[in-house]
């Protein structure tokens, strides 16, 4: 009796550097759990595979690219298609960048310095859990946490203001913008930071933005 054969994650890579394309490929072959359906070198080509019904479980995907780049290839993405994961995966991994991507759907924000051991681990948590933060950027070290007793407060005992302000950190407004689309002055704004900072247990904007986003509180008005 012939052995059942097993499902393997399908992926695709977008990058628009060619040999570290191909040794993306050949890497994330090399993953027994994983085979690469596609690769392009730019968001444009992205689309036109899914377009032509050719779609992956998971795309990993960069941020500097020529013709579309990544921030507009994952909103597109998670807009059209939204079964298919986005794992960013770059070398921009300054705060603006992990926010905007996280915004626009990525479920995972992994450097290209990773270990091929760690990308691994985020393909196949992401599959399986849907989210997946890197030691580096990880949940703990964003928040701060330290055991049981210090976990940022419930989402739903955020009150509806608190809420706006924290969709509006997830955007690329200003903290003088944000007073302003409020109709709050800049003084108030900068106390709503600072309770947001002890109740969620963080300490910088990053932090905010990615408690947001995991929790849902993201207002696609902004």
């Amino acid at each position: 009796m012939a052995k059942e054969s097993i499902q393997k994650i399908q992926i695709a890579l977008a990058d628009d550097h060619k040999l570290v394309r191909s040794s993306m490929v050949k890497l994330v072959s090399s993953f027994n759990t994983c085979s690469v359906l596609f690769d392009a070198e730019n968001g444009e080509q992205v689309t036109q595979q899914l377009k032509n019904h050719l779609i992956p479980d998971i795309l990993l995907l960069d941020i500097s690219m020529p013709v579309m780049d990544g921030f507009e290839t994952a909103s597109w993405v998670t807009k059209h298609f939204p079964q298919v994961k986005i794992i960013a995966l770059t070398m921009n991994t300054d705060e603006r960048s992990i926010v905007k991507m996280m915004r626009n759907g990525a479920k995972c924000f992994l450097s290209k310095n990773s270990e091929p051991a760690e990308l691994r681990k985020a393909i196949e948590t992401v599959y399986e859990k849907d989210f997946y933060l890197p030691e580096e950027i990880s949940w703990k070290m964003v928040t701060g946490m330290q055991n049981e007793a210090n976990l940022p407060i419930d989402p739903k005992d955020l009150s509806d203001k608190e809420k706006e302000f924290l969709s509006l950190v997830c955007t690329e407004l200003t903290y003088e913008d944000i007073a302003k689309k409020m109709f709050i002055s800049v003084r108030t704004v900068d106390d709503y930071r600072a309770n947001m900072y002890e109740k969620l247990k963080v300490h910088s904007r990053t932090g905010i933005a990615l408690y947001a986003i995991k929790n849902g509180i993201v207002d696609s008005e902004y």
